[in-house]
């Protein structure tokens, strides 16, 4: 008897342990996070491209960096929600929210809300989709507003071995 209260005991405070991690947006960072490295590929058009990923700031921020563009993204967790300001070369700093797929692999970025936005049809970016397709391959899809004119750039990056 003894053994039976036991094991209710134990199937209790583990699915107590199951059910207090919730599936958030946040939740899916630590994926984000594997991606730190050296990344290259090429534009729709065949230009080149290399960013640099790295986890920063005892782990929880990871930092992208554009060195053509001069560019840096910043990803990070607020509380259940997993956010992205992107220090953009228009002088702007869109943040976006993401949206997680179910499999995790898929991250849509949404714009919430921008600094440094002369106006709210300003250009800007107001979406970044980024698909982890596998450890060292992924493809990022940029999406600029200008008025009400969207511009979509695609680059497709492999991990740099």
């Amino acid at each position: 008897m003894k053994r039976i209260a036991f094991c209710l005991v134990l199937l209790l405070i583990a699915s107590y342990t199951v059910a207090a991690a919730p599936d958030t947006p946040a939740s899916h960072f630590d994926e984000l996070k594997k991606l730190a490295g050296t990344w290259e590929g090429r534009t729709a058009d065949g230009k080149p491209v290399s960013i640099t990923l790295q986890v920063v700031s005892d782990g929880s921020a990871l930092m992208e960096l554009d060195p053509v563009e001069n560019m840096v993204t910043m990803f990070h967790p607020d509380n259940d929600r997993l956010l992205m300001t992107h220090y953009c070369s228009a002088h702007n700093q869109p943040r976006m929210q993401a949206e997680v797929s179910p499999d995790g692999k898929r991250f849509t970025f949404n714009f919430l809300d921008a600094t440094n936005l002369a106006k709210p049809d300003a250009g800007h970016m107001h979406r970044m989709i980024l698909t982890i397709e596998d450890a060292n391959h992924m493809t990022q899809q940029w999406f600029f507003l200008d008025g009400s004119k969207e511009l979509t750039e695609t680059f497709k990056l492999a991990r740099k071995q």
